[in-house]
């Protein structure tokens, strides 16, 4: 680090850069009124808070197919999440789950669902609904690995892709459907997906699932699910807004919390860039990047508009980036992950699109360009870092 910062990643006077004398532009979006303080954590040391089962992968009450397929992906014991929650999934419990991101939560109900599903037909026995396109994929990734060699298939279906592809694609029954709400929605209401088929339904990330933007349509989906007999929600944060809805979902539950709800990564250090009146932020954002530390960097913006703006301003300081929002195709934001997974890009710019589900390996710092407007929001970005146990670094600018 340079001398832009002290010890603790706050930066203590302003840059001298003469390449960059822009002037920042006035941004119609409503400043966020959440308290810079939650900004503001130390990351405790991993040895603190570390969980350690006391069983190994072996020892998972689960086919030894599934165990062989959990050890060749480098696992070799159950996070707490896991460990805490696969017995009551198997004996086919509802189960509300509460767990940091990075934790495992996608492994936690695809084991017991791809255990439950051997050796039967496929006939549209499970139903997961995911906020976002890239958690979609995520999740169809990871149950095509923890299910391989045993004759399990599953669909997934998103939005920015061809409605006529997927309609073809349920003539064949599937025994996992994996989507996003809109998607799903589109294919029930043209009657080439039926809910009633499904026994097993899944809402990862439920807290986002059923805010504002998604409530009804849960509520339809859940509703058309007469066969329903099991129902998993899992996430990293909750709503008490939202608890009365959970309650009518589920049946005599059993809750999991690994972590409070409201608190974000243990092993994320966070701090503020306090950006004054005289100061241009994108300037301050491009000497940090320039830093050898910051190798692997998401940086958050509120709106596309924004996003956009950010990821020309660094690529014209000759920081490689390359940016992802709902308005780019799901080609775009595929090849965009995938080189910032593979190192061709040093900066993945996003809206809170990226914020779920984007598990990507080695996230060496989170910026949040602009404050994030409530702290479910934050708790989610933060999460992109610090992932299994690594440590990370986040800071927020504050003007």
């Amino acid at each position: 680090m340079n001398n832009n910062f002290n010890s603790t990643g706050r930066r203590t006077r302003a840059p001298q850069n003469g390449n960059f004398r822009r002037t920042q532009s006035k941004s119609n979006q409503k400043e966020s009124t959440l308290d810079p303080r939650n900004f503001i954590k130390k990351a405790l040391p991993k040895e603190e808070k570390r969980y350690v089962s006391e069983r190994k992968i072996s020892d998972l009450p689960v086919h030894e197919s599934i165990i062989q397929n959990l050890l060749k992906k480098g696992y070799n014991t159950p996070t707490e999440i896991q460990d805490k929650t696969i017995e009551a999934l198997l004996e086919g419990r509802d189960l509300m789950g509460i767990a940091q991101t990075g934790t495992g939560k996608t492994g936690a109900f695809l084991v017991p669902i791809v255990q439950h599903l051997m050796n039967h037909k496929p006939a549209f026995q499970v139903l997961i609904v995911a906020p976002t396109r890239e958690l979609a994929l995520q999740i169809q990734d990871e149950f095509s690995t923890i299910s391989a060699g045993l004759n399990l298939y599953s669909e997934c279906f998103i939005g920015g892709t061809s409605v006529n592809k997927d309609r073809q694609l349920l003539r064949q029954p599937s025994h996992v459907i994996i989507g996003t709400v809109g998607r799903l929605m589109d294919l029930a209401n043209q009657k080439a997906l039926y809910f009633e088929d499904f026994s097993a339904l899944v809402l990862d990330e439920f807290d986002r699932l059923l805010d504002m933007g998604f409530s009804h349509e849960i509520q339809k989906m859940v509703k058309a699910m007469t066969h329903r007999k099991q129902t998993m929600l899992f996430s990293a944060t909750e709503e008490k807004s939202q608890k009365v809805l959970i309650q009518s979902i589920l049946n005599n539950p059993i809750e999991v919390r690994v972590s409070t709800g409201n608190a974000s990564a243990d092993h994320v250090d966070q701090d503020i860039i306090e950006v004054k009146p005289n100061e241009n932020k994108m300037d301050l954002l491009i000497n940090m990047l320039k830093e050898e530390s910051f190798e692997k960097v998401i940086v958050f913006a509120e709106t596309k508009r924004w996003v956009s703006k950010v990821c020309k301003e660094l690529n014209r300081a000759g920081i490689k980036a390359d940016e992802i929002h709902g308005n780019k195709s799901q080609n775009y934001r595929v090849q965009a992950l995938d080189k910032f997974k593979c190192n061709t890009i040093q900066v993945l710019v996003a809206t809170d699109v990226a914020a779920r589900g984007i598990d990507v390996s080695n996230i060496s710092h989170v910026i949040n360009y602009q404050r994030p407007k409530n702290l479910d929001s934050y708790i989610h970005r933060v999460g992109r870092t610090g992932r299994a146990g690594k440590s990370g670094k986040a800071y927020t600018f504050i003007n």
